[in-house]
């Protein structure tokens, strides 16, 4: 079988690092509101714009230098036409595009500096640090009238001999509810730092400390992804980890909610979640308290109480309601492609749940979801990948009625099912037009790696293809040489 980028990397190995493509996803939030998903404004003009990875773009002859790209919102969504696009060469950018650097493997939006514009934290965790190979680095680029430029400055990694692959993983919030903007940060390592305070134009945090939960840190495995966003219904926002546990000699995936507190996010507090390697929050049934959504896109069954992966199932969301003491574990829901009429029917390696994102398309106040089904075979393509769309209600997500599912075959999409696109790599839902409603983008790795973005605009009550259209690289400044995986990543 062909693995898809994330299955084939959910181990972070070393040799993926260096020798292959990184796409450890993040699902941020830059505020602690459980109402509602934050979305990226970097121009400040009130509608949504959208960031993400080409990070195995060469950049000057250099192989996986990296890239991102930012697509600015407007009346009719987004193109190639309203962009920026930015490599460690470009003006003002920190840093030299230098091969492995992978530049734009995660980022994270927030307003860092307090300025009014939302800025882009980007992580690089090839690049080499003087002698120390691998070390990572930290850039924040900076909002403007102009959108994101490139200026920006480094964040130092306060250890950099304790990891390597600083800013692997990112995620932005309100930790402590001071109003300014924090940073998590993960590496190698099982240490998670915090960068709080919000971030000066010299690149220094108001404070740091660290929270070290029980997940795997050895080689290059620390967290597979952080996602921050609010769940107990408090000021604060709260994180949440997916990793690998520690307490397991085979290490199976264990996922930990740690809540936001007036001093920062409470280890002391945290409890153990549903298995997953992606994570959204969002409020589903509107009740003031965000819910928790995990991806284990390989299906797990249950074995002497840890999660056990088995791809055969073709994949499961979790869905955990939360509450004003946390997310409510002992009544969490699993969705597979067998349940009620979700689309679709569970098949081996669908990888279900491979990306997630929520947002409210219909603008009755419930969010919606968005699923990656990376793995689907339509036809006689293998691996063209879908998505799913399901819809909340007060009760929760429908599974019953009203669930969409776009492939490249839906007419009206652009492109074809062709083997190994994996359309569905990453989802966003976004409100890109400015009409209050979430837009859905799709990324895909399109043309063996590639990689293409697909917008597909909701008309108010759900979402459509008319309109619907594909930003591709090669009209958005990142070259097709070697495989840039353009759309892999999309920042929250």
């Amino acid at each position: 079988m062909h693995k898809p980028l994330r299955l084939a990397l959910a181990t972070a190995t070393a040799a993926a690092l260096t020798g292959g493509l990184l796409t450890f996803s993040a699902v941020t939030a830059t505020a602690a509101d459980s109402t509602s998903v934050p979305q990226a404004d970097f121009n400040g003009d009130g509608i949504g714009d959208t960031a993400f990875s080409a990070q195995g773009a060469y950049v000057g002859g250099k192989k996986a230098a990296g890239q991102v790209v930012v697509l600015y919102g407007s009346a009719t969504g987004v193109s190639s036409a309203k962009r920026s696009t930015i490599s460690q060469d470009t003006a003002g950018s920190p840093g030299t595009a230098e091969t492995g650097d992978y530049f734009g493997t995660d980022t994270a939006y927030a307003d860092f500096n307090s300025d009014g514009y939302d800025d882009l934290a980007v992580g690089s965790p090839g690049e080499n640090v003087g002698s120390d190979t691998d070390g990572g680095t930290i850039a924040i680029l900076w909002g403007s009238a102009s959108g994101i430029t490139g200026k920006g400055v480094t964040v130092a990694d306060p250890a950099p001999t304790a990891h390597d692959y600083w800013g692997k993983n990112l995620a932005a919030g309100d930790f402590d509810g001071d109003g300014k903007a924090d940073l998590a940060v993960g590496s190698s390592a099982a240490t998670i730092y915090v960068l709080k305070g919000g971030i000066n134009s010299s690149g220094t945090p108001g404070g740091k400390y660290t929270i070290k939960p029980p997940i795997m840190g050895t080689d290059a495995d620390g967290p597979l992804n952080l996602t921050a966003g609010n769940i107990n219904g408090g000021q604060e926002t709260d994180l949440v980890v997916d990793g690998f546990e520690t307490a397991s000699a085979e290490g199976w995936n264990r996922n930990y909610y740690i809540p936001g507190g007036v001093n920062g996010l409470h280890m002391s507090e945290a409890m153990t979640l549903k298995p997953g390697v992606i994570t959204a929050i969002g409020d589903i049934d509107h009740d003031g308290y965000g819910d928790v959504v995990s991806g284990a896109y390989w299906n797990t069954t249950t074995e002497k109480g840890a999660p056990v992966p088995d791809s055969g199932k073709g994949g499961k969301v979790w869905v955990t309601y939360g509450s004003d003491g946390g997310p409510l574990t002992t009544s969490a829901t699993g969705i597979t492609q067998d349940t009620g009429n979700v689309p679709g029917t569970a098949e081996g390696n669908d990888f279900f749940g491979y990306e997630l994102d929520l947002g409210d398309v219909n603008g009755d106040g419930f969010l919606d979801l968005a699923i990656g089904v990376a793995g689907e075979n339509i036809g006689t393509a293998t691996n063209t990948g879908a998505v799913t769309v399901l819809y909340g209600t007060a009760n929760g997500l429908n599974t019953n009625s009203g669930a969409q599912f776009f492939a490249q075959s839906t007419a009206g999409v652009p492109g074809n099912d062709e083997d190994d696109d994996y359309f569905g790599q990453d989802v966003k839902l976004d409100d890109v037009t400015g009409d209050g409603r979430a837009d859905l983008l799709v990324g895909s790795t399109e043309n063996a790696g590639n990689g293409a973005v697909t917008y597909l605009p909701s008309n108010g009550t759900k979402i459509i293809t008319s309109g619907s259209r594909s930003v591709s690289p090669s009209t958005s400044g990142v070259s097709t040489t070697g495989t840039p995986f353009f759309g892999a990543n999309f920042a929250d």
